[in-house]
């Protein structure tokens, strides 16, 4: 089993940035990637971003591209976000979450196929 546990959400005003971050423990040797969803209240959990645990491979949705920097410490086996130029529509709990195996994009967003996830951690931007 592998546990995540996210750190650094909190309140920003729009254009402001946070970062947050992902540490990992247990067998995180099954770990294939990182990466984090967030949830806005009534709306379905998206992705955000991954990053491949093996090389620097990313991904990341369409609209936080220039925004948001994904990164990893291997040796920490923590996984960072750092976001830039928040929006009001960045609000949402943020998740973290580790992939076994597989990182091709037509299934990189898709929830499920992550195996592990962490407790969340709130985001709010104010306008």
């Amino acid at each position: 089993q592998v546990q995540l546990v996210e750190s650094g959400g909190g309140l920003v005003q729009a254009g402001g940035s946070l970062r947050l971050s992902c540490a990992a423990s247990g067998r995180t040797i099954s770990m294939n990637d990182m990466g984090w969803f967030r949830q806005a209240p009534g709306k379905e959990r998206e992705f955000v971003a991954v990053v491949r645990w093996s090389d620097t491979n990313t991904y990341y949705r369409d609209s936080v591209k220039g925004r948001f920097t994904i990164s990893k410490d291997n040796a920490k086996s923590t996984v960072y976000l750092q976001m830039s130029s928040l929006k009001p529509e960045d609000t949402a709990v943020y998740y973290c979450a580790a992939g076994r195996s597989g990182f091709i994009i037509q299934t990189i967003s898709a929830p499920d196929r992550y195996a592990y996830w962490g407790q969340g951690t709130q985001v709010t931007v104010s306008s």
